[in-house]
């Protein structure tokens, strides 16, 4: 992004797709910043955004259906590309005066596309004649394709798969090229914001941190904010951008829960107050939070009693610091983004962490949300511009209510130390084995049962620890990472001799879906 210069834009318009925030990441993968607005108010962002270029994602509902949500003209005659993903295809053509009638061959998962003709949409990526892989996710098809388009590839189940008006720049396509299936998705992108809108690589994240920083002086003024920190990347990097924007300004709280892993609160004090000189005040409060948990079973209970007594805790804690206007949050766009129900209207599903739900409302401070517009890939990277050690910014996933969630069953500190010390031998036999950067996350769960082990020539009685593993892109749907055995009986005989309470190691096999990443 440049300073002096408005910054290239793609709107994206959302018709309800599960993925159409992937779209979102593909194209900020080009260097080109972009923007995902519901269907139903996408034409009145035209002015603020002036896009270059416009994406019509993927929806639930069938385009042919009375109150299905359908295309604003002002879109289409807004003078710039227009690229339609599957439902965003079949809505444009209906918009255009094209026919989409049901399905009766669907296409669901693989497919392949033949290349019929030469387009730029693919120019350098596909070549004539040939046929690639794609993933399909469609039931009603293109039957009859508007005046000014031809077909220029076709698929088993969709005849007019990929249609393009080369002179309008609008291009239709049945399958996703955002999703991880379609190998060749992100270069089909590529070639549509570059190529085909004329955009400029100029998303970066140094041109983003001097951008944030110049807008929170100008929201903030002299005013005090507040920061709740979690122990998180998200929050921290929020903090310490802040912090560079506005100095002593900004306070941060530090409510230690006593659920974090090993190590982890001294880690999170010793960097703001040592290595950023942020002020920072740090309340240990495990005795509150561990004594309400003890006994509590249910996974939807922990997190509530959790979220309760972070926000009972951070309210008295601000109250001391006194004349505060501002507070900071770590929300990032995934947690802002309007998904757009089946009806047409938007259903905000916006979920509340626990270390931030309610505060706004109940402290009457006005948000401070300086990561609201980038993804988590994309504040760890801003991470590394701030400077924040590489150790820290690559962490795993760690879920807010902390270990109180892998520890099914009721909360206790002995379990919670004993769980403490098998995530950190777990985690210490992945890095040194090389692994943790391959793997999305891991991490050990304490299971309420006990089973006999033999230990020397006496009998014991203790518990099983589960392992778990998991490889993805986005956190949406994960494989189990496929360790070598040799590893795992390797961890597994560390954990058992080197943590007193666990005497067997069991390991997590499960993809999701079925499963969770998380076991609760």
């Amino acid at each position: 992004m440049q300073n002096d210069a408005p910054t290239d834009t793609i709107l994206i318009v959302d018709f309800g797709s599960q993925v159409t925030q992937l779209i979102a990441r593909r194209v900020r993968e080009t260097g080109v910043y972009c923007e995902i607005h519901p269907f139903s108010t996408a034409a009145d962002k035209l002015e603020a955004l002036q896009p270059k270029g416009i994406i019509l994602s993927g929806g639930p509902a069938s385009v042919i259906e009375d109150g299905s949500p359908q295309v604003d003209a002002k879109l289409l005659d807004y003078g710039v590309p227009v690229l339609g993903i599957c439902y965003g295809q079949q809505a444009m053509c209906v918009a255009l005066g094209g026919v989409v009638e049901p399905g009766y061959v669907r296409e669901f998962g693989r497919a392949e596309v033949r290349i019929e003709k030469d387009c730029s949409l693919y120019d350098g990526v596909w070549e004539l004649d040939h046929s690639y892989q794609v993933w399909m996710s469609h039931g009603d098809k293109v039957s009859e394709i508007p005046d000014g388009f031809e077909v220029v590839g076709t698929s088993p189940g969709a005849p007019f798969a990929m249609i393009a008006n080369e002179e309008r720049k609008f291009f239709g396509v049945q399958f996703h090229p955002e999703v991880y299936h379609t190998p060749d998705g992100a270069k089909l992108y590529a070639n549509f914001v570059h190529q085909i809108c004329g955009c400029d690589a100029n998303w970066t994240m140094a041109a983003y941190r001097d951008q944030a920083v110049a807008a929170i002086r100008d929201q903030v003024g002299d005013k005090k904010v507040i920061c709740g920190l979690s122990g998180g990347v998200d929050s921290s990097v929020a903090a310490i951008l802040i912090h560079e924007a506005i100095g002593d300004q900004l306070t941060c709280i530090f409510v230690d829960h006593g659920l974090l892993r090993k190590n982890e609160a001294d880690e999170v004090v010793s960097m703001f107050r040592h290595q950023y000189n942020i002020p920072l005040v740090h309340v240990d409060a495990s005795k509150e939070f561990i004594g309400e948990l003890e006994g509590v079973v249910e996974p939807e209970s922990k997190r509530k009693i959790i979220g309760r007594l972070f926000i009972e805790t951070f309210e008295k804690e601000a109250a001391k610091i006194g004349g505060v206007e501002f507070l900071a949050q770590g929300t990032l766009y995934p947690d802002v983004i309007e998904s757009v129900s089946f009806t047409g209207g938007p259903s905000v599903t916006i979920k509340s962490h626990h270390n931030v739900g309610g505060l706004p409302e109940r402290m009457n401070m006005k948000l401070v949300e300086p990561l609201r517009e980038l993804f988590k890939d994309e504040v760890r990277k801003l991470g590394r511009e701030l400077g924040l050690p590489e150790h820290f910014v690559g962490r795993h996933p760690f879920p807010g209510p902390g270990l109180a969630i892998r520890l099914p069953g009721g909360v206790t500190r002995e379990k919670l130390d004993i769980l403490r010390q098998a995530d950190a031998i777990y985690l210490d036999e992945i890095r040194k084995a090389g692994l943790y950067d391959t793997i999305w996350q891991a991490f050990a769960v304490l299971l309420p049962v006990q089973t006999v082990g033999v230990m020397g020539d006496g009998r014991t009685y203790e518990s099983v620890c589960a392992l778990r593993a998991v490889t993805s892109v986005d956190g949406m749907t994960a494989d189990f990472y496929a360790f070598d055995m040799n590893f795992l009986g390797r961890a597994a005989t560390r954990i058992i001799n080197e943590v007193k309470g666990i005497n067997r190691v069991v390991y997590d096999v499960t993809s999701k879906p079925p499963g969770t990443i998380e076991w609760e």
